[in-house]
């Protein structure tokens, strides 16, 4: 079984104590996981001394290596989603009941709220102001079109073919996403929460509407192209269980 669909049989059977565990991982997995985009921001920028590029450098260095932490840490007790989009994609497919789906969305907004806060709080920062960081214009929006795409891509493909790379690959391509995209958030409760922190990583919340929409577009024209590519693992003798 791979690690993101482990989480379809929590809750199946009335099993509350099960679900309750499993949302609290899923809200506390995404609260680090903004603890780590925020905070390596804030500390980065400060250490950086006005160098933009070293400051992004250590932001996508830390949050690569932390995802993968939280990844291998969290998914047998959650299936470390973290993403509401990731959640909705699985749910569409099948791995996890669609009333599970409903339970972890708001875990894991809740859980990117807390994290901002807990971030900036760490670094003597307000703990939740409205980000003036601007972030709209159509190169942005294509930007998280597409590593959006890719991101609910390797989570299709891998979660089936390659379930014991899924972190890694997971990982790699958010961290390289920070360099070869102009955004890379590809994740509603993260652009969501990072409205809430005037901070290096933080976004307008008047540029928020524009990434959602990107983000939904991206992770529908992955569904419909790879479930195409990958239509019925079940079917393939060669396939990764």
């Amino acid at each position: 079984m791979d690690a993101l669909s482990e989480s379809r049989h929590v809750g199946d059977h009335g099993d509350m104590p099960s679900l309750a565990r499993s949302l609290v991982a899923e809200a506390l997995g995404t609260a680090f996981l903004l603890i780590a985009i925020v905070g390596s921001g804030i500390l980065g920028e400060r250490l950086a001394e006005g160098n933009v590029a070293l400051a992004l450098l250590a932001n996508a260095l830390a949050t690569g290596a932390a995802l993968y932490a939280l990844i291998v840490w969290l998914a047998p007790l959650s299936g470390a989603h973290f993403n509401p989009l990731v959640t909705l994609v699985l749910a569409f497919r099948g791995d996890i009941a669609a009333r599970l789906a409903g339970f972890y969305v708001p875990a894991q907004l809740a859980g990117a709220v807390v994290g901002v806060a807990i971030a900036d709080a760490m670094f003597d920062m307000p703990v939740y102001a409205l980000s003036s960081h601007l972030r709209s214009g159509r190169s942005q929006w294509l930007s998280e079109f597409l590593v959006t795409f890719g991101l609910i891509g390797i989570v299709w493909c891998c979660t089936r073919l390659r379930p014991s790379a899924l972190a890694g690959v997971v990982a790699a391509y958010i961290g390289g996403g920070f360099w070869f995209t102009a955004t890379d958030f590809a994740n509603p409760a993260v652009a969501l929460a990072r409205a809430l922190t005037d901070t290096f990583s933080g976004i307008r919340p008047m540029d928020v509407p524009g990434f959602l929409v990107a983000e939904i577009l991206g992770a529908l024209t992955a569904v419909l192209l790879f479930r195409w590519l990958v239509p019925n693992v079940a079917s393939s003798p060669t396939a990764l269980r």
